[in-house]
């Protein structure tokens, strides 16, 4: 009879559910508490087991918090998933900057850095693209052929310095509310213009749309030249005659800048201009437990050394959210994020549903069962820092340490949201086998079990599985992601990155009715 411990991961000592490391079959007898857990039926590797018997309406504790309540009479060793587990209102102490403290920063003297491009603005690019941004739908095929036309060996051979040219379109830009929805669309696209990652751009609209180029460099300050010097070119394929016509133009455009950003070299830059996109998505049981916490560990050491790292997913934080406010900077940062749990509810209440409807079918079949347990999971992200500041979507990003943005938990739409409110680097930590990319960012893979990392290899940047066996701890995992964030910050190739991943991925979020 083996013991609990051996095979499954309890996560604090009042937990009465443990997780499984490996699949166990029913009737496999465990040792706990000197006591004998009989598995009651074949239990999958992720998800969880009872470790002591729970009425009807008990609530189900997994790190040391509710995570749900037994929806029948739950037996010790039984297999504890959506088939006895339901979700159910509970209040939560928010208790605004109790558990506050100041960041221990790492001594100047010991502050490390990386080769990055610095721009005229201050900030440090980890990547050196050309961007042609659609303002609006209808442009999104022209911004593409102009795009393609670098996609050659002999520019890649010439403009070394270059990591390419982009296209960012969208599915939208036109029969817009002018209100927030619009506003939104603007902070995404002027975020992609202005972005340090970003040493030039042409801009492409279609002439008609309600997204005027004219209207989004008046209300986003885009008559400056680039973050790389760079001025950028606005063109209109209405004004310039149609397709071929403006496909063309932008193409010239293109190449009359860029001698100029290849021009761009990088440099010893302070590891205080990174900022941090973290993101999860194919979660599963372990994600909690391995990725997340380690890629907290590996955040808590960027802000030590004076960078920023963004949290975000709101739908995704749902249930934990007092974990956040407790560590708050002010009772007014926490505010912010209540303001937005209660925005969500409201939102998902409009169109009949509820935020615990968010773990996906993949989510739940690596052991997830509600939105708490999945959010718990997920917050481990966000280490042990303060948090000092809540973005909305997009929103320019200008403050230090662990900030968190408004996003839907959607992957690429929350991506989109972060990288253009200004993270130059992302992680992405993921149970499933998530295998997302998002230029002009770099973003790295997690994985959260050995046995996803060993099946996809090509597209998984790091296994922290390797707490699962005991053969790292959490923190020896969390220096291995900031090491390689430092090395990606200086231009090695992410997996997603040598895949071609990243040019479809581009997707704002979009909050309004179609008109």
């Amino acid at each position: 009879m083996k013991a609990v411990e051996d095979i499954t991961i309890q996560l604090r000592p009042d937990d009465n559910v443990a997780v499984l490391k490996s699949t166990l079959k029913a009737g496999a007898e465990l040792a706990f508490q000197g006591q004998r857990v009989v598995c009651r039926q074949t239990i999958p590797a992720g998800h969880k087991i009872a470790l002591s018997s729970l009425d009807q309406g008990e609530a189900l504790i997994k790190y040391g918090q509710k995570i749900g309540f037994a929806k029948t009479t739950i037996q010790r060793g039984d297999h504890v998933h959506t088939q006895n587990v339901a979700m159910e209102d509970f209040g939560r102490d928010y208790q605004f900057c109790v558990d506050y403290e100041p960041v221990k920063f790492v001594p100047e003297s010991d502050q490390q850095t990386f080769q990055g491009f610095e721009r005229a603005d201050g900030k440090a690019g980890t990547r050196n693209y050309i961007t042609v941004i659609s303002s609006v739908n209808c442009s999104a095929s022209v911004s593409k052929y102009v795009a393609e036309r670098f996609r050659t060996p002999e520019f890649q051979r010439e403009y070394s310095n270059v990591d390419g040219v982009i296209a960012v379109t969208h599915k939208s830009g036109c029969s817009l509310l002018p209100s927030e929805p619009l506003a939104m669309l603007q902070r995404v696209l002027a975020g992609m213009a202005r972005h340090p990652n970003v040493g030039g751009y042409v801009m492409i609209g279609l002439g008609c749309e309600v997204n005027q180029i004219s209207h989004l460099i008046r209300d986003q300050g885009l008559d400056q030249a680039s973050p790389g010097g760079v001025p950028p070119v606005y063109l209109n394929i209405q004004a310039e005659g149609g397709v071929r016509k403006t496909t063309e133009a932008g193409v010239e455009a293109v190449q009359k800048i860029l001698g100029r950003v290849n021009g761009h070299q990088r440099t010893s830059q302070p590891v205080s201009k990174l900022i941090l996109a973290m993101n999860c998505g194919g979660s599963d049981g372990n994600s909690g437990i391995t990725a997340n916490p380690a890629l907290g560990y590996a955040s808590d050491q960027l802000i030590r050394q004076g960078a920023t790292s963004v949290l975000a997913e709101t739908t995704e934080i749902y249930g934990a959210e007092h974990l956040l406010t407790r560590r708050a900077v002010s009772e007014a940062v926490g505010q912010k994020l209540i303001d937005l749990i209660h925005w969500w509810e409201d939102h998902v209440k409009l169109h009949n549903a509820s935020i615990d409807n968010n773990p996906s079918y993949g989510n739940k079949e690596g052991g997830l069962t509600t939105i708490c347990e999945k959010s718990l999971g997920a917050i481990a992200k966000a280490g042990q820092s303060p948090l000092s500041e809540v973005y909305r979507y997009a929103e320019p990003i200008v403050a230090k340490g662990l900030c968190f943005m408004d996003t839907p938990g959607n992957d690429p739409v929350s991506m989109t949201g972060l990288v253009s409110g200004g993270c130059n680097i992302g992680t992405f930590t993921t149970g499933r086998g998530s295998v997302y990319g998002c230029k002009p960012s770099p973003c790295i893979k997690i994985a959260t079990n050995t046995p996803l990392y060993n099946w996809m290899e090509e597209d998984m940047d790091i296994n922290a599985g390797t707490i699962l066996e005991r053969e790292e701890t959490v923190e020896q995992v969390g220096q291995r992601i900031f090491d390689k964030i430092l090395a990606v910050a200086s231009g090695k190739r992410t997996k997603s990155e040598l895949a071609g991943m990243g040019d479809e991925e581009f997707s704002p979020w979009q909050i309004g009715p179609v008109l």
